[in-house]
């Protein structure tokens, strides 16, 4: 496999409870030929830097983006069948896709847009300058730009309380809370709030909460890549390591060895794609 550089930045303040830091790759070779995008809790934005990039969803057709941004989704999509081999990628949080694009998360879930969908030529005209530039501080600086435009536009209704709390409740327990608790605390029925929730985000919250929970799992892996899978089991929450290796295998297409052996490392697995300050 070639090598790759990582280049990375805190993103503007202002940004910051919506966007993770700015992420650059180049690769010195041709890049990988298949790479999983794993689910996880936020959304992706991906602009490359010469060739479109291949991304399939499991079952479904394969496309190939300039700048995409994918929705949540609760399996891994596969990357690769281009000879792209640099690019800008960003985790959006669920109210970054309201912020910074004017729309839920619900309405971009299991799927891919090109970027010009949202903001017409400029997107255009943002790739063509991302290519022209020079070194990744002025990439960084545009593709900052670009979003702080968007930010300034008056976004629609904020995501409703109950439901935004919900979602808050299953990021900080990992996914460990279970649905019909969560209705209690928001004081709504069960089906009441899969409904609202599906919609607002695409995933229901038994769904949001395997994908939580897996997120934690695999952070552990990048983390200490050596520990047992019985005892990461037993520390996210698994009934057992049978359980954990069923999960990985259903929503990765892959056990957690074979992920590690072939993924690691790669653009998705720093730290920096998990540091947005808000959920919501």
């Amino acid at each position: 496999m070639a090598g790759v550089t990582l280049v990375q930045r805190t993103v503007h303040p202002a940004l910051r409870p919506f966007v993770g830091d700015l992420i650059g790759w180049a690769y010195d070779g041709d890049p990988p030929d298949l790479h999983r995008g794993l689910p996880s809790q936020y959304l992706t934005l991906v602009i490359t830097l010469d060739e479109p990039l291949g991304i399939a969803w499991p079952d479904g057709p394969a496309g190939k983006y300039d700048a995409g941004l994918s929705g949540l989704h609760s399996r891994a999509v596969h990357v690769g069948g281009s000879p792209s081999r640099a690019g800008v990628q960003l985790a959006l949080t669920p109210a970054g896709s309201r912020a910074l694009f004017g729309l839920p998360p619900g309405e971009l879930a299991l799927q891919v847009v090109e970027l010009d969908e949202f903001l017409g030529p400029s997107a255009h005209r943002l790739v063509d300058q991302l290519r022209e530039a020079d070194c990744w501080t002025a990439r960084f600086d545009l593709v900052e730009q670009a979003l702080l435009r968007q930010w300034s536009t008056p976004p629609p209704a904020d995501v409703r309380a109950e439901v935004g709390w919900a979602w808050r409740r299953l990021r900080e327990t990992g996914g460990a809370v279970g649905v019909q608790e969560l209705a209690a605390e928001v004081g709504w029925s069960r089906r009441h709030l899969t409904d609202r929730f599906t919609t607002e985000y695409g995933l229901a919250p038994k769904v949001a909460a395997r994908v939580l929970r897996f997120e934690q799992a695999v952070a552990r892996l990048r983390q200490h890549p050596g520990m047992r899978l019985a005892d990461l089991a037993a520390e996210v929450g698994y009934a057992d390591q049978a359980h954990l290796t069923r999960e990985w295998q259903a929503i990765a297409g892959c056990s957690p060895r074979q992920w590690m052996a072939e993924e690691l490392p790669n653009v998705q697995d720093l730290p920096a794609l998990e540091v947005a300050q808000s959920g919501v």
